[in-house]
């Protein structure tokens, strides 16, 4: 995906990129193949597959949520960036965090809000089952891209959002997952309101959009620690 063809498909999923925008993603792209060479941050570094697999489809989240009526969000299992970053420099109204269980990982995205001077981000590194205890009700969306089953992001996500928030998951195929997910919702007061699917551009790539809604308070317990998530998952 060149930038002609970048520019192009994000207008047709409603987002017009500005050349200052443009500017701190090519600069982005530069500092994450430098350091790269150092830290193992993506095995993707053609500079058309990254803006195709890194940069398009973290933005995707648009589809299925307007982000330009959102005041805070958090994303759990960020890695290099994608796509809190990625969000922070298209929509700048957004106030976000960043966690990240990688002390590197999480200096390296500090180096990236630094140069590119984004302001309201912050990276905190953290277990995210950690950080959800102390931060109860805190967000409008959180998000997590590719980081664990659909349950256990439901389990340490649900408790940080406001009621009526959302929890965006973004995977490929999500089929497997969505099995006993019943239960799922009524323990945790949550509902899946929207699952959009649909093909990567030019690739042809499945993707999976999912959108749960906290619906009520959840319970105290949740999330448990890691080890009983794992032991015994919802």
């Amino acid at each position: 995906m060149n930038i002609e063809n970048f520019i192009q498909e994000l207008k047709k999923i409603n987002i017009d990129i500005t050349q200052e925008q443009l500017n701190q993603l090519e600069e982005y792209y530069n500092m994450v193949i430098e350091y790269n060479k150092v830290m193992n941050l993506t095995g993707i570094t053609d500079k058309n597959d990254f803006y195709l697999k890194h940069y398009y489809d973290s933005l995707t989240i648009n589809k299925i949520i307007n982000l330009n009526n959102i005041k805070s969000l958090c994303d759990i299992g960020s890695g290099a960036g994608f796509p809190g970053i990625v969000l922070k420099i298209v929509f700048p109204n957004l106030k976000i965090t960043l966690v990240d269980s990688l002390n590197k990982r999480i200096n390296f995205l500090k180096e990236v809000i630094n140069k590119l001077n984004l302001k309201n981000i912050e990276a905190i590194h953290e277990r995210a089952e950690i950080f959800a205890k102390k931060n109860i009700e805190k967000y409008d969306v959180i998000t997590a891209r590719a980081v664990a089953k659909l349950n256990i992001l439901l389990e340490i996500s649900i408790p940080m959002l406001k009621i009526n928030g959302n929890f965006i998951a973004m995977k490929s195929n999500i089929d497997d997952e969505l099995n006993n997910i019943n239960n799922i919702e009524h323990e945790l007061n949550c509902k899946i309101v929207d699952i959009q699917k649909f093909l990567l551009p030019i690739e042809n790539s499945n993707r999976s959009l999912i959108k749960v809604q906290k619906l009520d308070k959840t319970k105290d317990m949740y999330p448990r620690k890691f080890e009983q998530i794992k032991k015994k998952p919802l």
